[in-house]
């Protein structure tokens, strides 16, 4: 039998602040809503457009430094694969669909950008926080030395 894939990739919005948690085994767990938006037209012609929310998992030290930067409205790149799970409530089986993010990019997030960092509305944070974030090889925010870069800048 061949291996299968199980990847997914989401550009959105946090639409809310995200909760990090340890387990009692002390790994350390961040869960994140993430929006997507997409527009479209509908049968008369007239844009639409449709949000789609997406529970995101991240695991370990990335979900420790995540948890003291990322704040509701903020960007993000996630990377992963999606996990579905069971439960039962009230006697009936249910199920949930996950993403479990194995990278996630913050973009327009690069150093020496402006960004809401340059307009005070959040605390200062140094380098080190943003290190474990990104797995592409290149700085944190992936954008680099861009001029004049901001919050929409895609990383790739």
């Amino acid at each position: 039998m061949a291996e299968g894939l199980n990847r997914v990739m989401l550009i959105g919005n946090l639409g809310a602040d995200p909760e990090l948690r340890v387990t009692p085994g002390g790994q350390a767990i961040l869960k994140l809503r993430l929006a997507t938006n997409e527009s479209y037209l509908d049968r008369n012609n007239v844009r639409q457009e449709r949000t789609e929310w997406h529970r995101v998992t991240v695991w370990g030290r990335r979900a420790e430094a995540l948890g003291k930067i990322l704040q509701k409205g903020d960007s993000l790149f996630v990377e992963g694969r999606l996990q579905t799970s069971s439960y039962e409530k009230n006697g009936e089986k249910r199920y949930s669909t996950e993403v479990v993010a194995n990278n996630i990019v913050l973009p327009g997030r690069g150093r020496g950008e402006g960004g809401r960092d340059a307009g005070g509305s959040r605390p200062s944070r140094g380098d080190s926080a943003e290190a474990p974030v990104d797995d592409f090889g290149g700085d944190p925010g992936g954008g680099g030395g861009s001029s004049g870069g901001g919050e929409d800048d895609i990383p790739f």
